[in-house]
């Protein structure tokens, strides 16, 4: 076979983002990069000349390293590094444990949150419109997520591909610990890098956290998504005091930071409550409204400020009224002439006879209705639910058993979908936890009728031992937030929902685990002549169909939650994803004839099994038939 005649084969592992960023910057500055040898493999790769890019961005000369505003940290290189290194991993789906499997929009993946935002890093590239996240506060009585930076990015790729000891996941950060701030910055870094590039151009993050850290998030925060994408700080009343004594201040708060992607993001408002809505004291026949006065009030309140706002507009008496201010000066009305009858003509001025000292004057009030209206998100909620309320919760939703620590409020959540989704937005979540990301978004949906998609991101971090989650049967946090949606879900039909909600409460339940590819795959060259006939299947023996399905959906980049369809064709099982979007046939003894009826219902991708045909003429003809039937197919093997 030649080389034009090969099948491109898919690459089996996540993007390789040091290379990509390599790239985009050979777009601005193509002296810049150049190609290198790489040690460990001896290929060609593209490489940065950092002396060079560093000459190309400044008007001098550059003749060492230059101060500069930056938060450093030990490790920072290599979290960095560790964000761009490709992961040899796969997503393996669960049907058992899924709900409405075939139907559902909504994604629980179990697995290392910074493995499974590598993995996702294609298929949801700018999809996001919205991440919260409630990682490790770093107080020095939790665990926090340890990665090895020990190895270099060949060396990881490898090691990737193995098995994985979820419980070395985690360890405890102290506060003796000498690299204490470091170890959590070298955590989480890693981890924005990779979030940044889902969100959507208008999508937000948002973080809890609390004192210990807070400082050091938004530095980080500000590297990662620039100091003009920093939203604002929102303080929290959690309603529970934590800490303090007679040496300190009790703790009664928490933060939220929130960055954006970029100036498209915009926060929704809130709908008026009844509390709020209160000072809406008058009322007519189109409804609930406040009034103001037009005449300016404060600063810059006289005629010479304005002179253009200075004018008599006529009283309903006909009398001719002037902005006068108290004392009698000349002050002037909120906006022009032209502004003023605008008003007038929609019924929105409402004129009021005032009692002075020598007598009663008419004075013109603007009407501000309370329908259709919203306010705007403010920096210190103290009206949302607070951590109590979020422990009962999770205890209703359990029958009582307290199966999860210091879960957040649903209602806390909420608030936040509301103000920044949309109704067809996408959430994510990546310290999932007990779930009430999922929870809120499915509430939400059935308050305003919205399609929310969701995307729960959980470690199968083990629950402790004579825990009430491990009593319960729950062995692991990630059980508990499973089945925390399937639970929040079946109440979600009680009451009144709203008709235009899809009534989703589903989730497909993929798991992180080993490729399916045997590991000569990834490292042809330490092959044995022993193993030849071992290789002749690159597939692990214990892999479905299925699960290399998943995989080729993650490698090519395709949504994780489309429809899959299995049909019998010429004897064999094909999977359609979305109809005709990516067809797969991963049996062995596939025909010239299958070939042919494939190509001729004209998908947009298709793949086989690599060693999957009847006979090198068929492997070889395979590109040519579909050149022929449907030049637009996209063709791979694995």
């Amino acid at each position: 076979m030649t080389e034009e005649q090969k099948i491109n084969k898919l690459k089996m592992h996540s993007p390789d983002l040091s290379q990509d960023n390599i790239a985009k910057i050979r777009e601005l500055f193509p002296g810049c990069v150049t190609e290198a040898r790489d040690e460990a493999t001896g290929k060609l790769r593209l490489a940065v000349d950092f002396d060079q890019l560093r000459q190309e961005l400044s008007d001098h000369i550059v003749e060492g390293p230059q101060e500069r505003y930056r938060l450093d940290w030990p490790g920072k290189r290599e979290a960095l590094a560790l964000a761009n290194t490709p992961v040899a991993k796969t997503l393996r789906p669960s049907r058992n444990e899924s709900v409405a499997f075939d139907t559902t929009q909504n994604l629980f993946i179990e697995g290392d949150n910074l493995e499974v935002l590598k993995l996702l890093q294609e298929t949801y590239l700018g999809q996001v419109k919205l991440i919260y996240i409630d990682p490790p506060y770093n107080t020095g009585n939790e665990f926090i997520y340890v990665d090895d930076f020990s190895t270099k990015a060949e060396e990881y790729l490898l090691q990737s591909s193995q098995a994985d000891a979820e419980g070395n996941r985690l360890v405890a950060n102290r506060l003796t610990n000498g690299r204490y701030h470091s170890d959590w910055l070298n955590m989480l870094y890693p981890r924005l890098k990779l979030a940044r590039n889902l969100l959507a151009n208008d999508g937000l993050i948002f973080i809890s956290i609390d004192d210990h850290e807070l400082h050091n998030l938004q530095k980080i925060g500000i590297e990662v998504f620039g100091e003009d994408n920093f939203v604002g700080l929102i303080t929290r009343a959690t309603g529970t005091p934590t800490g303090g004594g007679f040496d300190g201040l009790t703790n009664m708060v928490d933060y939220i930071v929130v960055f954006r992607r970029s100036p498209e993001a915009v926060l929704n408002g809130l709908e008026f409550q009844e509390e709020d809505a209160a000072i809406y004291n008058e009322e007519d026949e189109r409804g609930r409204y406040l009034t103001r006065s037009l005449r300016r009030t404060g600063g810059e309140d006289r005629r010479e400020d304005r002179p253009s706002m200075y004018y008599g507009v006529e009283a309903p008496d006909g009398t001719l009224v002037y902005p006068i201010g108290p004392g009698g000066y000349e002050s002037r009305w909120i906006c022009g002439r032209d502004r003023f009858d605008e008003m007038e003509r929609n019924g929105l001025v409402q004129w009021k006879k005032i009692d002075r000292d020598n007598g009663p004057e008419w004075h013109p009030y603007q009407k501000f209705y309370l329908e259709g209206r919203q306010k705007r998100p403010s920096n210190l909620w103290t009206g949302v639910e607070g951590n109590k309320k979020g422990t009962r919760q999770i205890r209703e939703c359990f029958d009582g058993e307290k199966v999860f620590d210091s879960p957040k409020p649903v209602g806390l959540l909420q608030r936040i979908v509301q103000i920044a989704t949309n109704k067809d937005s996408l959430v994510m979540d990546f310290f999932s936890g007990s779930a009430t990301t999922a929870h809120a978004v499915m509430l939400q949906n059935k308050t305003d009728g919205g399609c929310r998609s969701h995307i729960q991101i959980q470690l199968p971090e083990p629950t402790p031992e004579e825990s009430a989650a491990r009593t319960a049967g729950y062995s692991t946090i990630a059980d508990v937030g499973k089945e925390r949606i399937r639970r929040a879900g079946n109440t979600m039909f009680d009451g009144e929902c709203h008709p235009d909600w899809n009534r989703d409460v589903g989730f497909r339940v993929l798991k992180v685990d080993t490729s399916n590819m045997k590991d000569v795959f990834y490292r042809p060259d330490e092959m044995k002549q022993s193993d030849l006939l071992d290789m002749v299947d690159n597939v692990k023996e214990d892999r479905t169909a299925e699960d290399l399905l998943f995989q080729v959906l993650v490698d090519w980049g395709v949504d994780l939650t489309l429809p899959i369809r299995r049909e019998t064709v010429q004897g064999k099982t094909v999977f359609f994803v979305d109809d005709n979007a990516l067809v797969a046939c991963f049996e062995t003894g596939v025909t010239e004839e299958l070939v042919k009826e494939l190509a001729k219902r004209e998908p947009l991708r298709v793949v086989f099994r690599d060693n999957g045909f009847v006979s090198d003429a068929v492997k070889i003809n395979v590109e040519q038939i579909f050149r022929q039937l449907s030049p637009t197919t996209e063709v791979k093997s694995l």
